[in-house]
């Protein structure tokens, strides 16, 4: 599957200087949602992405996504391979489960971000279920940044990985980018400003 080339088509692989959520900044930035606006590509990706999973043999009973970016891939994802959905939202800068969700004990969860980088946020999230009872199984991403080894890929883990390496990671490909720490990075000594994707309109 031409993964890239659906971010591609969606103008969803933005070119400029980017502040990320793992703080670094990056030329590149992969906005998921411009391909998840389309149904129909958004059942194309997760199905693949189910596919994997399914062949790996891993068991799930639910899927949980951190909010706001991972919710359409994850409720894609649950609804392909047929089981709930519940998510996690940041309150007060702590990643919680509010809304009525809850989890059972040892209950089987997947977790799913759109695009996996560090890997952080879906870490968060799997804390916080966890702390409810339940048992992480894995983690899905549409795409992979390259920082997490992901099943079927020949990308070892970097130092900036957060993911536990005892549980896989499904992701339909890697796009790989640089990506710099504030203090170094070239695009700010030029002058340029980081943006957050998500504000300012973009």
């Amino acid at each position: 599957m031409d993964v890239r080339g659906y971010y591609i088509k969606a103008q969803a692989l933005l070119e400029g200087h980017f502040l990320l959520s793992s703080g670094n900044h990056s030329a590149y930035y992969l906005q998921s949602a411009k391909v998840l606006e389309n149904p129909k590509v958004a059942e194309i990706l997760v199905q693949a992405l189910a596919k994997e999973i399914t062949a790996y043999g891993l068991e799930i009973s639910c899927v949980c996504s951190p909010a706001l970016g991972g919710i359409l891939a994850g409720y894609e994802l649950a609804r392909t391979l047929g089981v709930r959905f519940i998510f996690t939202e940041r309150v007060n800068g702590e990643m919680t489960l509010r809304r009525g969700f809850s989890v059972s004990k040892d209950e089987a969860v997947l977790i799913c971000e759109d695009i996996i980088t560090t890997g952080g946020s879906a870490l968060e999230s799997a804390q916080c279920v966890e702390k409810k009872g339940a048992k992480i199984v894995g983690f899905a991403g549409l795409a992979n940044r390259g920082i997490c080894k992901r099943v079927g890929s020949k990308i070892q883990s970097l130092s900036l990985a957060k993911l536990p390496k005892d549980k896989p990671l499904f992701a339909l490909d890697d796009f790989v980018f640089e990506m710099y720490e504030p203090s170094q990075c070239p695009l700010c000594k030029t002058g340029s400003i980081a943006i957050k994707p998500g504000s300012r309109g973009n």
